[in-house]
């Protein structure tokens, strides 16, 4: 067959600049691709439609080409086949984007797995923060060998099932036509090299696994589902590639009597009827230790004291939230005599009259409280 002008196989005029090659390539390449064209001619077609651009791509090709025609390229080298490739190859190579069947290199450096570990603590700890040693098991370069996976005095050699690619590649007839399947190859398992020697530590796999203990410094004020992030204490990245990070999710123990509410500290406190009635001043634990509230006569149930800066600090600020004491008014179950007298006379001057509350004492704790 007799050969056409390159310009004329690309369909540009010969003062086309480098980009407009480009986008005739791309253009041409879609139509022609024999994974995507079945006509007899479209294999031909795409050859050609190659080598026209492996020369007008290539400046000094170009130059030659332009002056002598194809007597100027003859001998420049020769004209690569692009038809051996697989069409996901050549859109990611050419159009800037990747396909479905396109894939990274198994052999290429990846990043390595994080490590999730949880760490409980009590509620003082959580509140004022804490240093907490950490058994971490992961993988670390074998030492005996410094990762290649070879016994010292030996080296891997290149896989020849897969060139050192770490990847195979399948031509398959589907009834979209013929489609290349990459897979992981079978005997280097994605390394790309085969170690016929394997280390007598780490028997090949050039890492070992090992139990460090790490120091983590869990700040004040986490709560129960705070992580915290170590950057690079993670596995091992996998050819080359950089090392994962450690999570530590954090756990924290019920209280006796306080509970959290973002970064208040919330407590029931329980007074009696003498104190709710007459007031009295009273010590009340928090957890910097007891402080004084006071409580004014004629305290009803449900009545909440706030201590402010008594809460749990915040995160990544220097302040603190607040206290919250509930006031809950004690009835007694069990009288004396005297306090059986002292009621019954209490009872007598107050009168048998009742009446129903306009808001109940649950309504009235959930609107305090944003409920």
């Amino acid at each position: 067959m007799t050969k056409r002008d390159y310009y004329e196989v690309l369909g540009v005029n010969r003062n086309a600049s480098a980009e407009e090659l480009k986008s005739a390539f791309r253009s041409l390449a879609r139509k022609y691709h024999p994974d995507m064209n079945k006509e007899p001619d479209a294999e031909e077609k795409f050859k050609e439609i190659n080598e026209a651009y492996a020369v007008l791509s290539d400046a000094e090709k170009r130059r030659a080409y332009d002056q002598f025609g194809f007597a100027g390229v003859n001998n420049t080298g020769g004209v690569p086949d692009w038809s051996t490739m697989d069409f996901a190859d050549i859109f990611g190579e050419f159009f800037g984007f990747a396909t479905g069947a396109s894939r990274q290199r198994q052999n290429a450096p990846r990043r390595g797995q994080d490590l999730a570990y949880t760490v409980t603590l009590s509620f003082e700890e959580a509140i004022f923060g804490v240093e907490k040693d950490v058994e971490i098991t992961r993988d670390e370069l074998c030492e005996t060998c410094r990762g290649s996976g070879a016994e010292p005095g030996t080296h891997p050699a290149k896989c020849t099932q897969c060139g050192g690619r770490g990847e195979v590649r399948q031509v398959r007839q589907t009834f979209l036509g013929s489609m290349v399947q990459v897979t992981t190859c079978p005997v280097c398992n994605g390394r790309g090299e085969i170690v016929d020697t394997p280390c007598h530590t780490c028997r090949g796999r050039g890492l070992e696994r090992k139990t460090r203990v790490k120091k983590v410094a869990i700040p004040a004020g986490v709560d129960s589902g705070t992580q915290i992030r170590l950057a690079g204490e993670g596995q091992p990245g996998i050819n080359g590639g950089p090392t994962g990070n450690l999570y530590i999710e954090v756990k924290v123990k019920e209280h006796k009597f306080f509970r959290r509410r973002g970064n208040d500290i919330l407590l029931d406190l329980n007074v009696n009827v003498a104190q709710a009635s007459l007031g009295a001043e009273i010590e009340v634990p928090t957890v910097d230790g007891p402080a004084k509230l006071k409580i004014p006569a004629g305290t009803q149930p449900g009545k909440v004291f706030t201590l402010r800066g008594k809460g749990s600090p915040i995160l990544r600020s220097n302040q603190r939230g607040d206290q919250q004491v509930i006031l809950n008014v004690e009835i007694p179950t069990r009288l004396t005599e005297e306090q059986r007298a002292h009621f019954e006379a209490l009872a007598k001057s107050m009168g048998t009259e009742v009446k129903p509350q306009e808001k109940g004492f649950f309504e009235s704790l959930k609107e305090m409280f944003g409920g």
